[in-house]
């Protein structure tokens, strides 16, 4: 291959219209598993036949925060913790979008976990990307409502002492209508679950559980970000269906992945077409549910 054919190669990548080219190269860590994240959420973007211009994504604070500023759509960078009432405006001024929150579990589960439990109960039409590296990445690698039971972080350096949320959990128990859990490695089961999260009615969540070699790693001994990926190869146990009260992560335990919850409930503008068509008898137009199995999930 001579150079120049390399260089047409690399200006005609598939991907290349979704990304903002002229913010490349990335800030985040080599061995960080946000790359791998980002390559699945453009290509179940680019397969999931919503025209461009009817897709917003919206982040928070923090290193998965900064995916907004790459995406070359109309994408919102947000105030911490706040992604979620952001999106929820958002969506309610114009519910022709499709909005999607791609941000991690400090922003969306502990400064912003208030909003998440709501936005979930209310069953807005957003998905979630939630991406797990089980601490404050951007920040120090302090301890966060996710680090699991003995772990060590900046601000637990004997080991965490408090019970970690359990994001499918949570999420389910909220009333998420969709809850699926990949690991980075995961990238052809990871890019068909956010495919199927963003065509879904619903509130959506797609936890991505991701290495951080630089700090939670380093802390826990867990070695560079290709061992934390071989980790998760020889640790991960993919349970469709479990109950999302018996997938919570422990320090040294199995991680439990795949798709937990896909159910059909009212959505918040369904229940206020509802509403509003009884007390003035507006007629409510039936909905499509799309209920296609994730494809490839098996290979």
């Amino acid at each position: 291959m001579t150079q120049q054919q390399a260089c047409t190669m690399v200006e005609h990548h598939p991907i290349d219209a979704l990304l903002r080219q002229d913010r490349i190269p990335h800030i985040w860590c080599s061995g960080c598993g946000l790359g791998t994240s980002v390559t699945a959420f453009v290509n179940a973007v680019k397969d999931c036949g919503i025209p461009l211009d009817k897709i917003s994504v919206v982040s928070g604070i923090g290193c998965t925060g900064r995916v907004a500023g790459y995406m070359n759509l109309d994408s919102f960078h947000t105030t911490h913790g706040r992604a979620l009432p952001f999106a929820t405006g958002l969506h309610l001024g114009n519910p022709s979008l499709k909005v999607i929150v791609f941000s991690g579990d400090g922003d969306l589960i502990s400064i912003g976990g208030n909003h998440f439990i709501h936005t979930a109960r209310r069953n807005m039409d957003i998905t979630v990307i939630c991406v797990n590296n089980f601490n404050y990445g951007m920040t120090g690698g302090q301890g966060a409502p996710t680090t699991p039971l003995g772990a060590k972080s900046t601000t637990t350096p004997y080991g965490n002492i408090e019970f970690p949320f359990s994001i499918p959990h949570l999420a389910a128990a909220s009333g998420a209508t969709y809850v699926a859990r990949w690991t980075a490695l995961d990238t052809r089961r990871l890019k068909n679950s956010m495919q199927e999260a963003i065509v879904r009615k619903g509130f959506s969540v797609v936890e991505v559980i991701s290495p951080c070699p630089t700090l939670y790693g380093r802390l826990n001994r867990l070695g560079t970000g290709l061992d934390m990926m071989k980790f998760y190869q020889e640790n991960t146990v993919i349970k469709h269906g479990a109950d999302p009260a018996s997938v919570a992560i422990g320090k040294d335990s199995k991680i439990i992945v795949g798709k937990f919850v896909d159910i059909e409930r009212p959505t918040y503008l369904d229940m206020m077409k509802q509403g509003l068509g009884a007390r003035f008898k507006i007629p409510i137009p039936e909905r499509c549910v799309d209920k296609t199995e994730i494809p490839g999930d098996d290979e």
